[in-house]
């Protein structure tokens, strides 16, 4: 099937590489042309386990291409797949400006025939009408007359920096939200090496749940799913503050615990607080669109709270210890969410850095990647 993947940032880059190694001939589109000259020679400007090699095997092959012309890869692509960055405002909320931008830049390139346009990108609810309606409103703008036909789809990621590789090959789940049969019959031909785990390590495993939603219902799953994992571990830091008054040891609660089939023991690691790149930006996200609901999402926001007051406890029980933090040395060992990747983006270790740095320690830190 030929793919078009719009933004190879981390979703993009891992998706359209991904889809390659699975046969599809894929193109994709990034607007910065150091990048592309990087990825064209095959070397991923991300850090990813086993991802530059499957970069280089695709190109050699003849799957994976990579261009800054939207025309070249519109034209090319049957299914055109949205991945570019919404990054939070302020309040919130998310900026959709790429999104705007790549939709318009569709409707401006779209010619005759039928195409399946998927949004990777983690997107408010409604915001597939919106794209659909922006295509729409640009295509009525173009001089020449074009009969283009096409179906929105949202499939939401849920890839782990790191790991990211090994989840698209073995995902938990895949999600299709979209109004189109024929969108959906076409997104489950493009998965289905992925569904059928053709590729998978272990190739005795049943299919990968599909699940087939509405359009907006899809939208929201990536950032319920995402709002869940930062509650429980917000959970399991509560109960460690709990423990270290009590005198018993986190571990062997979280352990006991995580025995219970209904709960798992994964994210049952108490520490810090949480980072990542999407814990901060979803659960903003979801508060923010509950709020302009009318509803007060007191769980989510004392989830954030939670976190917020992780990093105080720190700094009180180093106080505690060293009686004064002002030209202490304070090592960090380990800088991002998870050991498997190079992302700066943990908002609570900087935060922690940066109330350090107040009380006058010097920070030295460390991070084998």
């Amino acid at each position: 099937m030929r793919v078009c993947v719009i933004g190879t940032g981390y979703v993009g880059l891992v998706t359209g590489a991904c889809l390659a190694y699975i046969g599809h001939h894929v193109i994709c589109i990034d607007n910065n042309e150091a990048k592309i000259a990087l990825m064209q020679s095959g070397k991923s400007p991300i850090y990813e386990p086993g991802l530059s090699a499957i970069i280089q095997s695709t190109i050699q092959s003849g799957k994976l291409e990579f261009t800054q012309d939207f025309q070249v890869g519109i034209n090319h692509g049957q299914v055109l797949f949205i991945a570019v960055d919404t990054p939070p405002l302020p309040k919130g909320e998310s900026d959709n400006g790429y999104i705007e931008t790549v939709a318009r830049q569709i409707g401006a390139h779209l010619q005759s025939g039928y195409k399946v346009i998927v949004n990777k990108s983690t997107v408010p609810v409604g915001s597939g009408d919106w794209i659909q309606q922006l295509i729409l409103d640009q295509l009525a703008q173009n001089q020449e007359e074009v009969t283009a036909e096409f179906d929105l789809v949202s499939n939401p990621e849920f890839l782990r920096e790191g790991l990211a590789v090994y989840d698209t090959f073995h995902p938990d789940r895949i999600i299709l939200g979209s109004n189109s049969e024929r969108a959906i019959a076409i997104m489950q031909e493009l998965y289905a090496p992925i569904i059928e785990r053709q590729i998978a390590a272990d190739a005795t495993l049943p299919p990968v749940n599909v699940l087939v939603t509405d359009l907006n219902s899809a939208e929201v799953i990536s950032y319920a799913a995402n709002a869940f994992l930062a509650t429980k571990i917000s959970f399991i830091n509560e109960v460690a503050n709990i423990c270290d008054r009590v005198g018993v040891n986190v571990n062997h609660i979280a352990k006991g615990i995580g025995l219970d089939s209904w709960i798992g023991n994964k994210l049952l690691q108490a520490g810090i607080s949480w980072g990542s790149s999407y814990f901060p930006k979803d659960l903003s996200a979801l508060i923010d669109l509950a709020d302009d609901y009318g509803y007060d999402a007191g769980l989510l926001e004392a989830t954030v709270g939670n976190n917020q007051h992780q990093c105080l406890l720190v700094i009180e029980k180093l106080q505690q210890a060293l009686e004064t933090l002002k030209g202490k040395n304070i090592g960090l060992l380990g800088l991002t969410f998870n050991p498997y990747n190079d992302n700066m983006c943990d908002i609570s270790i900087l935060e922690l850095i940066r109330q350090l740095k107040s009380f006058g320690a010097n920070i030295k830190a460390y991070d084998p990647i």
